[in-house]
Parts: structure tokens; sequence; C-alpha cells
């Protein structure tokens, strides 16, 4: 007879997600102050985390005639894949990472689409107001004066390129956003699944995915909301072209985690069907 852990191997990170939801979902409603400030903690180290990556890349770029830069991109990327260490461990909520848990729960009929926006909404909004009070440090202080400023505002201008350049641009910034929240959440089932039992192989995993995105260059709608509102603090911003950057991004964010991981693996892991399947066998 088929073992039924063996058909159904992601049994575990179902359960500990569809946990993990029961606990956002009412936090969220009753102790929305509470999950905001979760959220926040996130945005703030985020942006701390993507000040640092910034830093490490103007420095290597300072070493030499620049020959070092694509090292410094490497480096800078390791260093920003603590970020995600941090938000897990300090058990703050990042918008991305949720994308997933509500679209497991939604499949199992854990939750309504309306908590699951409510719940996404405050994340997001948490995000943003972390992010918000980096930036106005940021703005008070010479943090961003000199390589590091002209690193970020140059990163930024690519980014919106990608939506002011029309059709094309927007495709390119899509699937670069999908690609982005599939290894972020990639990382976060490697978490939950139960089969990594030390906290060090579950940092290097998520360490992994950060640097992936990072370096390659995918899209992270909150790494970009902080981003855009450092610089926007600096010296100004399109704000048309930054909003359509974070829509584009957030939909592309939610097919990566929420689809490709959340709905994915939700699907692939419910034994209702192999059940029902087997009780009708039983019966003929």
């Amino acid at each position: 007879m088929t073992d039924q852990d063996e058909l159904f191997p992601g049994k575990h990170f179902i359960s500990t997600t569809l946990h993990a939801l029961e606990t956002k979902t009412a936090m969220s409603g009753g102790l929305a102050r509470v999950y905001m400030m979760r959220a926040a903690m996130a945005g703030g180290l985020v942006g701390v985390m993507y000040l640092a990556y910034y830093a490490v890349i103007a420095a290597f770029s300072g070493i030499g005639s620049g020959d070092l830069v694509t090292l410094g991109h490497m480096v800078g990327a390791l260093v920003f894949g603590f970020a995600l260490v941090f938000i897990y461990y300090s058990k703050s909520e990042l918008l991305t990472s949720n994308m997933m848990i509500v679209s497991i729960g939604l499949y199992y009929r854990r939750t309504t689409v309306l908590k699951s926006l409510r719940m996404l909404a405050l994340c997001y909004a948490g995000n943003l107001v972390g992010g918000l009070v980096v930036a106005l440090m940021v703005a008070g202080s010479t943090l961003t004066e000199g390589a590091i400023g002209a690193q970020m505002t140059d990163s930024v201008d690519h980014k919106l390129d990608f939506v002011a350049s029309g059709i094309a641009g927007w495709g390119d910034l899509f699937f670069r956003a999908v690609l982005c929240n599939f290894m972020i959440n990639l990382a976060m089932l490697m978490v939950y699944n139960g089969r990594i039992k030390d906290d060090l192989t579950q940092s290097l995993a998520m360490i992994m995915s950060v640097f992936v995105f990072a370096f390659v260059g995918f899209e992270h709608s909150v790494a970009n909301t902080v981003l855009f509102s450092i610089v926007a603090l600096q010296g100004g911003i399109d704000v048309g072209l930054a909003l359509g950057n974070i829509g584009i991004v957030l939909l592309g964010n939610f097919v990566g985690g929420g689809v490709l991981i959340g709905w994915y693996y939700a699907y692939a892991n419910d034994d209702r069907k192999f059940l029902g399947k087997r009780s009708r066998g039983e019966t003929a």
C-alpha cells in the first residue's frame, strides 16, 4: 500500500502555513495595530539592509578603476540576503511572503477574500510606514551623500525606465517580479516544510533566495517602495512612474509567490482528492 506521506510530502508545509494564517488573520483583525507594528519593523529592516547593499556596491566601485563593481554587487546581494533572516527571526510581517500564505488559505477555504485583502493591505501599509521612517532618518543624515546616493539614484532610474519604455518594459518588469517572489517563497517553503531542522541551514536558504533576486535583478515590491521613498526624500522622483512600477511589481510578486508557490503546492499536496478516489475504489 502506498504511503500517503510519500505521495504528499508537503503536508507539513501546508499545515504550518495554515497555522501561520490563523495567527496572522487574528492579528490583522483584533490586533491590527500590533500587526502593523510588526509589518513596520519588516519595512524598516528592508530599508536598513538595502542601504547596506548600496554602500557595499559603492565601496567596491571606488576601488581602483571600478573593475570590482561586479564583485561588489555579489557581496552586496549576500549582505542584503540577511534582511529576510532578520525579518523571519524577529517575527516581523513582510507582504510578499504573506501572499503565499493567503493563497494557500484561500485554496483550502480557511480564509475569505475580504480577510486576505485586509491582511495584505495592512501588511503593505506597515511595510510602507517602516520604510518611510528609515527614509526620514536617512534624509536627516549624510548617509547617501556621494557614491551611495549615486548608486541608489541610478538604480531608481533603471527601475522607472521599465515603466517609461512601454509594454515591453512592463512585461520585463512583471516577469522579474514573478521570479523574485518565487525565490522568496521557495525559501519560506523550505523553512516551513519541517525537513530543515537547524537555524543555520534555514538562514542559508533565506540568504541564498534573496541573493539570487538582488544579484540577478529581480523586482520586489516592498524593497522598491522603500528605495523610492529614500530617493524621493533626497531629490525627488517621478511619482507616476514609481506608482506604475509598484503596481506591476505587486501583481508579479503575487503571481510568483501566491500562485507559483502557494496555489501550486496547495494543489500538489491536497490529499482530499486522493482519499476520495481511494474511497470510491474501495467501494467499487
